[in-house]
């Protein structure tokens, strides 16, 4: 055996290297040795030159470590499906392109880790994924079948690569009243997105995915195109989107002059110091001087109105902090600073719109969970928001009280809460189904009486249903025990009455007397209005688990009705994500793997 090639097991070898047959040079020192095949003049040159540097247990033939790196383990076929299942995961679960297994950086990674795996290239990537897609699709095709009735929420935008795609998500409440979503679809719309453009496509989706008949509303935002497509042109509820239309009357209130200015003005000082690392320094060492808390400016977005309420109050949290920045003439030049400071008048403005403001969010933030019950907020919300947060105080400024009464004006303009033709509307259908505010108090007299109208209009509907079923009688029952009696105890018992005791007494009363007083649509419907509602902080799904039995009909309305999301967010959430995919990937990635991708990812 050549020397070179001899296993090196003595621990002397991690501080030598071999230059040629015959000698070795230290790797501490430089020093040249002749090397005759036994390390004992490396250990020798180690404990006389090196006693500091090296252990005193060189001679102890440890393995080192880099002996484990180059033996690398076998990768048999179930490690390596494991591996390509994993890679498959990560793919989906951060949302990489697919051509992430032909970088260069992971396979370098992947050759490390584990050299004797052979990296599926991107054709073998993409089957696999299409496999996965296909798998859950059936799951979830298998539990909407199972369901009577779903929501959908629908929601188009524009991908950096300037493609336009709609997202449809679904939401339906299970057998065990649990509030269920998914993502159905995500797909691309070359066409024009004309009423009847939009309409076809939402038939589509919902068609193939066999749910077509169970849609009891589709939510969506206030575009009159899309608006139109679920009003005319199909057969479902259309809820529009109850953030974008709270919105909608916030931006009303922004648009007013005066407080424009003052979001303009505050906008500009907080991008002073966004800006410049000179007045960000200087506002740290002012927070320290103040004790005041280590907090970033917040710019707010033109897309978010819920960040101009962030700007404010961070603003206002930081007041004297900035305002000794901008008073520092080593950092801020008086002409910078007269443009840059806002008046007095402006910060009292700001900090008198703050608590309206943050109820304002508080509204956006509450409905636009997916996990529960939220379309039967959307009116007690609203007229919390009306009669409680909106109305003028005595002390307020001029341009507060102008702000509330614009959106207040808004919003009633929008949502129509005080008249009897919403009474159709989902969201009030949804609050008398909801045991928590079932009541109605936020709603006068008269639109009272045509919700229960029109709820007592949908029970009868399902009570006609019903009535179209064969139903066992008494007497079909009696048959049935005839018929057994014969069988047990031979024909001529059976023919022969018998007087016991049972039979007298069904003799005497007749069937009618024991047989059970029928629920009627308007008894189920008095009963319910008859109990108490429960507290506003208690899950209604809980409840209806509980007293689905003793309300069949209504628990049937209720799981149409209360499945239904008060926003489109759900189908809004998926853009992040599906940006993302689409700036990695630019135009390359086919929109059918888009859809799996996003599918994949969010159920």
């Amino acid at each position: 055996m050549n020397r070179a090639a001899r296993p090196k097991k003595s621990s002397s070898w991690n501080y030598f290297e071999l230059t040629c047959a015959n000698e070795v040079r230290c790797k501490l020192c430089e020093k040249t040795l002749v090397y005759h095949g036994s390390t004992s003049s490396m250990r020798s040159h180690l404990s006389a030159k090196h006693a500091k540097e090296v252990p005193t247990d060189t001679d102890a033939a440890q393995p080192a470590i880099t002996n484990f790196i180059s033996r690398p383990r076998r990768c048999d076929d179930r490690r390596a499906g494991d591996i390509t299942a994993l890679i498959t995961n990560m793919i989906v679960k951060d949302m990489l392109p697919i051509s992430f297994v032909e970088g260069g950086g992971f396979l370098e990674l992947m050759t490390s880790v584990e050299p004797n795996y052979r990296v599926p290239g991107r054709t073998t990537m993409t089957k696999r994924i299409e496999k996965l897609y296909k798998d859950k699709a059936e799951d979830l095709r298998r539990s909407l079948s199972t369901v009577s009735k779903v929501s959908i929420t629908t929601d188009g935008w524009t991908a950096l690569t300037t493609e336009s795609y709609v997202t449809i998500t679904c939401h339906y409440i299970n057998s065990e009243w649990e509030m269920k979503s998914a993502v159905l679809q995500t797909r691309a719309t070359p066409e024009r997105h004309t009423a009847e453009n939009l309409a076809e496509g939402l038939r589509s989706a919902t068609e193939s995915w066999g749910i077509l008949e169970k849609v009891t509303a589709c939510v969506h935002d206030n575009a009159s195109n899309v608006t139109l497509a679920n009003n005319e042109y199909l057969d479902w509820d259309s809820s529009p989107c109850y953030a974008h239309t709270l919105q909608l009357a916030i931006n009303d209130g922004f648009k007013l002059k005066p407080i424009h200015h003052i979001v303009a003005g505050a906008s500009r000082l907080v991008s002073h110091f966004h800006h410049s690392t000179v007045a960000t320094q200087a506002l740290c060492q002012k927070q320290v001087d103040q004790t005041l808390p280590d907090h970033r400016l917040i710019q707010y977005c033109r897309t978010r109105w819920n960040s101009i309420y962030d700007m404010f109050d961070r603003l206002l949290e930081q007041r004297w902090a900035v305002a000794a920045v901008l008073s520092d003439r080593s950092v801020t030049t008086l002409s910078d600073a007269r443009t840059l400071d806002l008046a007095d008048d402006s910060w009292i403005v700001m900090e008198e719109m703050l608590p309206v403001l943050r109820s304002l969010k508080c509204a956006t933030t509450a409905l636009c969970g997916e996990s529960g019950v939220s379309s039967s907020m959307i009116y007690p919300v609203t007229a919390t928001l009306l009669n409680k947060h909106l109305p003028v105080a005595p002390e307020e400024s001029k341009k507060v009280a102008e702000y509330k009464q614009t959106v207040s004006v808004s919003l009633k303009r929008r949502l129509k809460p005080d008249e009897v033709e919403s009474a159709k509307k989902v969201p009030f259908i949804a609050s008398f189904l909801d045991p928590r505010h079932k009541h109605l108090k936020f709603a006068n007299d008269a639109l009272r009486d045509a919700v229960k109208a029109r709820v007592k209009e949908l029970l009868s509907a399902l009570a006609v249903g019903a009535d179209a079923k064969p139903e066992i009688t008494e007497e079909d029952s009696s048959e049935s025990e005839s018929a057994g009696g014969s069988a047990a105890g031979g024909s001529a018992a059976a023919k022969r009455p018998r007087y016991d005791n049972k039979s007298a007494m069904l003799t005497l009363f007749g069937e009618e007397y024991h047989a059970e007083t029928p629920v009627t649509p308007e008894m189920e419907l008095s009963h319910y209005c008859d109990e108490k509602c429960i507290a506003p902080h208690l899950d209604p799904l809980d409840w209806w688990r509980v007293n689905e039995t003793k309300y069949e009909r209504l628990a049937q309305l209720a799981r149409s009705y209360l499945c239904v999301p008060a926003t489109s967010v759900p189908s809004e959430r998926v853009f992040s994500a599906a940006g993302l995919i689409l700036n990695r990937l630019r135009s390359r990635l086919h929109p059918d793997h888009v859809d799996q991708l996003i599918f994949l990812n969010k159920n």
